[in-house]
């Protein structure tokens, strides 16, 4: 009886495990001039307060992107609560735009991003947890 106990908590352990590794790492998603959109969707905010723009943010990026030739991409954010969306790249530059009122939640950011990966933060000014939806396109 005892024996058998032991071995059910070894499996619901390996499960907890791998729940949490998923949640430390983001998934790399690859992106080319000739890639259809992507669409990813998440939870805004965390504990870990960003100096420049962009309110409360998790400790690990929410998406790894990954350039692999330079590219006409258009990043865009819908979500809810107050959102920031934070991008850091190969050079080290970041860039950082909020939801304004006007915008109802949604943020752009087009541009010409050159190969490499790039760590999304999707953040929230007042550290709320909210769902999002972040599309990437190239254009």
């Amino acid at each position: 009886m005892k024996s058998s106990k032991r071995w059910s908590v070894v499996p619901t352990t390996i499960a907890a495990v791998l729940a949490l590794a998923g949640v430390a790492s983001s998934q790399i998603v690859a992106i080319s001039p000739n890639s259809s959109a992507v669409m990813l969707n998440g939870t805004s905010g965390g504990t870990k307060k960003d100096s420049s723009c962009a309110g409360f943010v998790a400790d690990t990026p929410n998406h790894t992107i990954q350039v692999t030739a330079d590219s006409n991409l258009r990043f865009s954010l819908k979500g809810a609560g107050q959102p920031t969306l934070l991008i850091t790249g190969v050079k080290g530059q970041a860039v950082c735009v909020q939801a304004d009122s006007l915008s109802g939640g949604k943020i752009e950011i087009p541009g010409r991003w050159i190969k490499g990966n790039y760590s999304v933060y999707v953040g929230d000014r007042a550290q709320g947890r909210n769902p999002y939806t972040l599309s990437i396109t190239p254009r």
